[in-house]
């Protein structure tokens, strides 16, 4: 049979030579292919949004959980300072106005709304805004939840409207105990957080933050409207993710919108059936051979049409995703800088208990001259008198270093780096470390270090790495009979410092992800003390990494930093 005398250009003549069945047949085949392509875009579509919306949550709950961290272990630390506890204990006017002053120089240092303590009464008798025109000192806060709880339970948090800037806080508190254990607390120091630039920064973001108290109340949200109304359930073209923010009752959800894998499936969908009706035209053409090179033109035409508009949306959309990634960089190096700062108040924490032993010794002694002194004064032993005084004046310098090294260590970074005598860094890491109660049977042999030998850091930063390795060297240590930490200083072009320990040593599992953020073998870890370690080394031309692991044998750390002429 002739194939070119059943092509005609006659419409007509074509329908009589394709059968009604075979057109149905397409048509079905083609509908159900674009509507398979339309559900596995669009699940897919759904995953990559789910997926991003989970690492925005993440990075947001790692900011918001630092910004906890950090004023949890303010409060700690300045309900066992000793200037707080004799401004309770001796409520004259001097003692409350160098509490004030202290507590307004510790507000701008931690980014803290206002700090106060309150007396066993609730009735504020310092507080960081005692110079402003509207001061807390004086106001009666008894009737707060986180006073009375505080009291009761020694820690408390609330989050409520102040009464007197009328602005939405978190309240942390804890309450000062006395220097003699009493069950009797003397007052209540208490932080406040406001949490307005981490609202402004989740605002800039596509997605929408809330965080939900346990009464399903939003209390921050990236949406100002939306504080203090209760939390309602995301529509159908909504993604969502949440998780419960740690230490709290609160619950996190960024929501963010659906519609980008609605358009993406749709977009799928519409070139997929443009590709269908392009084959359609081909089949068209080879039975319309008269108007097969016309046809096959004006498809190129506009084929090359649709594919420079593909082009054209897919730059812009690169466009639009470099700057979101430059955004995001930006956002994650401050992300960085407040773990930092998080991880070294978390280790200052775990050192309050040693050093507050430290301190306690000295005072006792000091007060039991003291008691001496009086006695002999009315003897008449002179000489044993200025003996007595002696040993006071060197006791309360002993004192005085403690505590300096302590507020230098929790200061933040700037940044700068510059010439850092190691000898100096080694001993305030040691003053820090070397306090606790379960640290008295380690041992631990350093070297001579000359006073002259300086490396490229920051000071800072470098006690906060030398802490990180010996907190860690003797936590592994806690159950080694005859427990030594070795350290070693070898001097070239680079300064290499190696800390090793005769404990258990690593063990593979932990030795393989040892520089991994966030996982710990630490009950109470948090898996960020080694990885901001290396961090810091590399910023500082430097490097920190782990000897070959030797089961049995101990572990060794060797921490490398450029030499400072």
């Amino acid at each position: 049979m002739d194939w070119k005398a059943h092509v005609s250009p006659d419409h007509d003549s074509i329908r009589r030579w394709l059968p009604v069945s075979w057109v149905a047949v397409a048509l079905l085949l083609g509908v159900l292919v674009l509507g398979a392509c339309f559900q596995i875009t669009h699940r897919a579509a759904l995953a990559d949004l789910k997926a991003a919306q989970e690492n925005d949550m993440r990075a947001r709950m790692q900011a918001l959980e630092s910004v906890l961290l950090r004023q949890r272990a303010v409060t700690t630390v300045l309900a066992d300072d000793g200037l707080v506890r004799r401004a309770l204990l001796e409520p004259d006017q001097t003692n409350r106005d160098r509490v004030s002053r202290k507590l307004d120089g510790l507000r701008e240092q931690t980014d803290s709304a206002v700090i106060y303590l309150l007396d066993r009464n609730g009735v504020a008798i310092a507080a960081s805004n005692w110079d402003e025109k509207v001061s807390f000192v004086g106001q009666d806060y008894s009737f707060r939840d986180y006073f009375s709880e505080a009291m009761q339970n020694a820690e408390a948090t609330q989050f409520a409207l102040g009464t007197i800037s009328n602005r939405a806080g978190l309240y942390l508190s804890h309450s000062v105990a006395p220097d003699d254990g009493g069950a009797s607390a003397l007052g209540v120091m208490v932080v406040k957080v406001e949490f307005d630039g981490l609202e402004r920064n989740w605002a800039n973001a596509k997605a929408r933050t809330d965080v939900v108290d346990a009464n399903g109340q939003i209390i921050l949200s990236s949406d100002p409207a939306r504080r203090f109304v209760p939390a309602s359930a995301a529509d159908n073209m909504a993604v969502t993710a949440s998780t419960d923010v740690p230490g709290t009752d609160w619950v996190m959800t960024v929501t963010g919108s659906a519609r980008p894998a609605l358009y993406a499936a749709l977009f799928a969908t519409g070139t997929a059936g443009f590709g269908l009706t392009l084959l359609a035209v081909l089949g068209g053409f080879a039975l319309r051979a008269r108007h097969r090179t016309i046809s096959r033109m004006q498809a190129e035409r506009r084929y090359r049409a649709d594919l420079q508009h593909a082009v054209d949306e897919r730059t812009r959309a690169l466009s639009d995703e470099i700057r979101e990634r430059q955004v995001v960089e930006q956002r994650l190096d401050r992300l960085q800088a407040e773990m930092v700062q998080a991880n070294k108040l978390a280790a200052l924490g775990q050192i309050t208990a040693g050093v507050a032993h430290e301190v306690n010794q000295p005072l006792a002694t000091i007060r039991l001259l003291a008691e001496n002194g009086e006695a002999l004064l009315s003897t008449g032993a002179t000489s044993d008198v200025a003996d007595n005084l002696s040993s006071i004046r060197r006791m309360t310098e002993r004192i005085s270093r403690i505590t300096d090294q302590l507020r230098g260590f929790a200061r933040k970074a700037k940044g700068e780096l510059g010439a850092v005598p190691l000898s100096d860094a080694f001993d305030a890491a040691l003053l820090l470390t070397t306090r606790g109660q379960g640290t008295q049977h380690v041992r631990i042999e350093l070297p001579p270090i000359p006073s002259d030998l300086r490396v490229v850091a920051e000071t800072v930063r470098l006690e906060q790495i030398l802490v990180n390795l010996l907190q860690n060297a003797q936590e592994a240590l806690a159950e080694t009979p005859d427990a030594r930490i070795t350290v070693t200083v070898e001097a070239g072009r680079m300064v290499r410092i190696v800390v090793s320990d005769n404990g258990p040593g690593l063990p593979e599992e932990i030795a393989a992800q040892l520089f991994t953020p966030f996982l710990t073998s630490k009950p109470s870890g948090m898996g960020l003390g080694l990885v901001i370690s290396q961090d810091i080394a590399r910023e500082c031309g430097g490097s920190l990494r782990a000897a070959p692991s030797r089961p049995g044998q101990g572990a060794s750390f060797i921490l490398d930093l450029p030499r400072a002429e």
